[in-house]
């Protein structure tokens, strides 16, 4: 039930709007001034306020402005017996959302009432997804602390208020359509669709069709006209994922599109024009193919406007251990299980795995120890074999070592092996022993390891 506070000064108003409203289902609160309604808007949770504009203590219009102060989502019905066009405008530039006059048509009131109810629920429901939305996609998801993240957020957020085509490159499972959608929702596009669009998962046919769309009777099977994804994304952003798996072909429609903002649904000849955001992804080295003649040169230069390189997970693996802690508490809620944290060894291995798979690997992996689990620690026997079984971790590094060395001499052609593996990062290169900084760079300094 909806509440809506009344506020006039003349009681017998008062009441006839309460009885009124009341009888169609309203909880009604009154208010003799506009003092009385500020307490009360403090006191109850509001859903409309109708009010008198001229009142003692203090009036409609000053009652207006106050309360934006305090809450600008309250819809406001301004009532007078002194209407005229200067005093409504001025009421609606102050807030009011509507304005009617004295005497009361109580049933033109009523439509008022129920037309601005609806459409403030549906402006909150909007806003209540756009901010689930932009909670979901926004760059707080990307995980990652690492210089290399750093860079690519910088790039993401510099890039993403302009209209400038997007080529995201990376492997696959890296995250390359949560960036796209990053960029989307940063953008002055937000409000507009976000449309993707699997290029490697189409024929050649289907692609065209579900691109450009198609008429009615275009080829065999088109038994009505079909909107393609470009019309879809019409003042939004449109990602095309795996970019380079499309056919020379169809390179030369798409390099129209992007080039004109125009194009034709097969089997048409009504041109129809769109405004478009272009985000490209790949997990090829596009410029390679180019050079190969299996990517248009000139669609080429159309997509790479601005790239955005998104790193192995290998080569930021100071980010696991955040990427742990964050599935691990998205899983456990989702499963409704009692894992409370990883054990040290478990985190020591999963850091030093190469994860090929990258975060998608690394997430699937988290999914399946706490569904499997049945501590609330998560233990090494807990790991998938898969991963067990390419452990690269110190024990596995020092099976390598010959055996008739020194114990010295053991540790110290297991640092450098290590700081070989890891090019001289010296960060990582103690993850992968288990052991501080501190202590590795004390015995790079005792055994003189350059």
């Amino acid at each position: 039930m909806k509440t809506i506070l009344i506020v006039d000064d003349e009681k017998n108003t008062l009441a006839g709007l309460t009885r009124f409203l009341k009888s169609h289902d309203f909880n009604c609160i009154q208010a003799e001034n506009g003092k009385e309604a500020l307490d009360c808007i403090n006191a109850f949770p509001i859903d409309l306020l109708i009010t008198d504009l001229r009142m003692p203590v203090l009036s409609g219009m000053d009652l207006i402005t106050h309360i934006q102060t305090v809450s600008k989502s309250i819809p406001i019905i301004v009532l007078t017996a002194y209407g005229t066009v200067e005093t409504a405008v001025e009421c609606l530039k102050k807030g009011a959302s509507d304005f009617l006059t004295k005497p009361i048509n109580l049933d033109k009131l009523l439509v008022t009432v129920n037309h601005i109810l609806e459409n403030y629920q549906l402006r909150e429901e909007n806003a209540q997804l756009r901010r689930q939305i932009s909670n979901k996609y926004g760059l707080e998801n990307i995980i990652g602390n690492s210089a290399a993240m750093q860079k690519v957020y910088d790039t993401v957020k510099q890039v993403a208020p302009s209209r400038a085509t997007v080529l995201i490159q990376g492997e696959s499972g890296t995250g390359k359509e949560l960036v796209a959608k990053a960029i989307h929702q940063l953008s002055t596009r937000k409000d507009h669709p976000f449309v993707p669009v699997h290029c490697a998962a189409l024929t050649e046919n289907l692609l065209l069709s579900e691109l450009f769309g198609h008429e009615k009777g275009a080829f065999t099977g088109a038994l009505e006209k079909r909107t393609g994804r470009f019309e879809q994304a019409d003042k939004g952003s449109i990602f095309l994922d795996e970019v380079s798996e499309i056919n020379m072909d169809i390179q030369v429609k798409l390099l129209r599109v992007i080039q004109e903002q125009a194009f034709e649904r097969v089997g048409g000849t009504k041109t129809i024009h769109v405004d478009l955001r272009f985000i490209a992804a790949t997990n090829k080295d596009l410029e390679q193919q180019m050079r190969q003649n299996l990517f248009r040169e000139d669609l080429f230069y159309r997509l790479n406007v601005v790239t955005v390189n998104l790193p192995p997970l290998r080569e930021r693996t100071e980010d696991i251990p955040l990427l742990l802690t964050h599935y691990l508490k998205v899983f456990k809620n989702e499963n409704n299980r009692p894992v409370l944290s990883f054990s040290q060894e478990v985190v020591k291995i999963l850091t030093a795995y190469s994860w090929p798979g990258n975060v998608r690997e690394l997430r699937n992996c988290i999914e399946n120890m706490v569904v499997l689990s049945k501590n609330d620690i998560l233990l090494k026997e807990d790991i998938p074999l898969k991963i067990l079984n390419n452990d690269t971790s110190i024990p596995q590094i020092t099976t390598l070592i010959p055996q008739i060395t020194t114990l010295q001499s053991s540790e110290r052609n297991q640092i450098e092996k290590v700081l070989q593996e890891c090019s001289g990062n010296r960060v990582k290169a103690a993850q992968m022993l288990g052991i501080s900084r501190r202590t590795l760079y004390r015995k790079i300094e005792r055994y003189g390891i350059k």
